[in-house]
């Protein structure tokens, strides 16, 4: 196999998802069932989360510049290498300890504007500064009108909420002197039509720690957050009856064995959206699953978070 840096690996587990390969992937959802019985599998995907972190993709319809522009110049986050794939490409973001991917909308998925209460499905990204001055000139350096920074009822921190070029919902955080732990943290906002079926499954299912619910003065309901190193999920819902959104944005995870993934999601009879494969001439596999609304939860095993393990489904 071709052996590549672990960044590079996890840039094309992006691609491969996103723009599966016609002739090129690989099912093989004869292994796991030989591989892993019932019995000999986790309780959740946690044992294999290799990443401390999780990465978040985002989709969009407008210029990649504008976006680009945005999430790199005036958000000051790092882009990597872009990865072009057909008529399009992943652009790649280092957001703290995680990565922020972009790329264009793609056929077969539901797109619904309205903010966080809007629809269900990933709704906002929340990211976390310590300068809230240069942060606004930056804004202002590049034509854009000054996020609006308040404190909130209750709260002991400065936010702001502004839309990115494609008008998807970005919350600025203000920690004046917080240590690079905490600037290195992302939260991913996901509203949801059923709030227990949801947290199950990020509980359950994903294994990610479940926090204390607190209260969301801003959106004036509770969220429940649930961790997992740098990053937080948080679910909020505005009521069953809301739209679907499906396509605006999903979460990946790295891991360390992704036959344990596949052996419980089919136990468990989660939904899965894009079976496990393999990418041909690349030592890496993956598998596309949706939670309960329809948000893509895909995880993908490099060589570098296999071998790191070699012959455990533990870190």
């Amino acid at each position: 196999m071709r052996k590549l840096p672990l960044a590079t690996l996890l840039g094309i587990a992006l691609t491969a998802v996103l723009f599966p390969p016609v002739g090129h992937a690989q099912e093989r959802s004869d292994a796991p069932a030989s591989r892993e019985s019932a019995e000999s599998l986790p309780a959740t995907t946690a044992p294999v989360l290799w990443q401390p972190s999780m990465n978040v993709f985002r989709r969009f319809a407008v210029a990649p510049e504008l976006m680009y522009q945005f999430y790199g110049e005036v958000l000051g986050f790092a882009q990597l290498s872009t990865f072009s794939v057909g008529n399009g490409g992943v652009a790649r973001f280092q957001a703290g300890a995680q990565e922020l991917k972009l790329t264009r909308r793609v056929a077969g998925r539901e797109y619904q504007g309205g903010g966080v209460a809007g629809a269900t499905g990933l709704r906002l990204l929340s990211f976390f500064f310590a300068d809230e001055a240069a942060l606004t000139q930056r804004f202002i350096a590049h034509g854009l009108p000054a996020p609006e920074f308040t404190l909130l009822p209750g709260a002991n921190r400065r936010t702001a909420l502004v839309e990115d070029p494609d008008g998807q919902a970005v919350e600025l955080v203000i920690l004046p002197g917080a240590d690079a732990a905490a600037l290195a943290a992302i939260e991913v906002g996901l509203t949801v039509a059923d709030l227990e079926r949801s947290r199950a499954f990020y509980r359950s299912f994903v294994g990610l720690e479940e926090l204390p619910p607190a209260h969301d003065e801003r959106f004036h309901t509770v969220k429940y957050q649930f961790r997992h190193g740098a990053t937080t999920v948080a679910l909020r819902s505005f009521g069953a009856s809301l739209p679907t959104d499906t396509g605006s944005g999903g979460i990946q995870y790295v891991v360390s064995n992704v036959e344990v993934v596949d052996a419980l999601a089919k136990v468990r009879q989660v939904a899965i959206d894009q079976p496990l494969q393999g990418l041909r001439g690349f030592d890496l596999r993956t598998i596309w699953l949706d939670d309960p609304d329809g948000i893509t939860n895909y995880f993908a095993e490099t060589a570098a978070s296999r071998g790191a393990v070699t012959g455990s489904t533990s870190r």
